[in-house]
């Protein structure tokens, strides 16, 4: 069987459909097998994909618009949607039934600096009323540093995808209090990434199949069914929390509908990226999107 070699940008259960079409068979249906795994310190899905050493990224259509500010053509074609809200949430280290966004004022906020977590995060304040710059930020990557972080003490608030915040609340050290996603509303916020040659081939046709009934499946399957299939690829989080991370996204709406790259959603990204200052122009579509394959 041919081999699909896989890469995230960033590892968390808010790319389970990009996960599930391993942890769930649904590779092996369609004739097909598939390695998975994150990007090394200092690399870019984006980047192995163009290079031919990876065959589908999970990337953005704004890591695209880098290439077209500098004038060049994008290093590679988003094909598909995986996730149609910002998938990041806010703990506190004390639950909090009445919280409002005005409350991370004076507060020390440990939150993802740089990039689309900070473009995304940056405007879901602003149509909250708040300014991040007048906000107490602490650095960080994410991740398990983030988690060590928190864990160390710092921060009183706690920026990151699932299923991060929902292993807090598991470990009693932590409680979601909001979302980022429900503040900006539905954006393209992340996609799958191949070469531009890829859609034509058999495998990108084969793929694709593969990929669209894992993102239906992690959409509609009980929470538990889809935590325990991914476990594997999770093994510091309890089940309970990637399954708390699954149910909360399937009823935000992150996987729902078809897995094109709505027009609607790629405008609503350039409206974040510009609010928050860092496009020239508004990007066209057609130079950032091609169609799924076999579409």
């Amino acid at each position: 069987m041919a081999e699909i070699k896989l890469m995230a940008s960033r590892h968390s259960a808010f790319y389970s459909p990009l996960i599930a079409t391993i942890a769930g068979g649904f590779l092996e249906r369609e004739g097909l097998t598939g390695t998975y795994s994150p990007p090394a310190a200092g690399t870019w899905a984006g980047a192995e994909v163009s290079s031919g050493r990876i065959d589908v990224g999970q990337a953005a259509v704004s890591a695209s618009w880098i290439a077209l500010e500098r004038g060049l053509k994008p290093p590679v074609a988003n094909f598909a949607q995986i996730n149609r809200f910002d998938g990041f949430l806010i703990a506190s280290r004390e639950p909090d039934a009445d919280f409002h966004w005005s409350k991370l004022r004076g507060k020390r906020f440990l939150y993802v600096h740089g990039g689309q977590p900070e473009a995304m995060l940056r405007y879901g304040l602003f149509r909250r009323g708040i300014d991040l710059g007048e906000l107490e930020g602490i650095d960080s990557p994410g991740g398990d540093e983030m988690m060590r972080q928190w864990r160390d003490g710092q921060g009183d608030f706690f920026h990151e995808q699932g299923a991060f915040p929902q292993q807090l609340e598991h470990e009693r050290i932590g409680h979601i209090v909001a979302s980022v996603g429900e503040a900006v509303g539905p954006t393209a916020f992340s996609s799958l990434v191949c070469r531009w040659d890829w859609p034509a081939t058999d495998e990108a046709r084969r793929f694709t199949a593969a990929y669209r009934a894992a993102r239906e499946w992690v959409n509609t399957a009980d929470p538990g069914e889809v935590a325990r299939a991914e476990a594997r690829f999770f093994p510091s989080f309890a089940v309970e929390a990637t399954a708390a991370a699954v149910e909360y996204y399937q009823k935000l709406g992150t996987w729902a509908g078809g897995i094109e790259i709505e027009r609607a959603l790629y405008e609503s990204a350039l409206d974040v990226f510009h609010y928050a200052g860092m496009l020239s122009t508004r990007h066209p579509y057609q130079e950032v999107v091609v169609p799924p394959p076999g579409n």
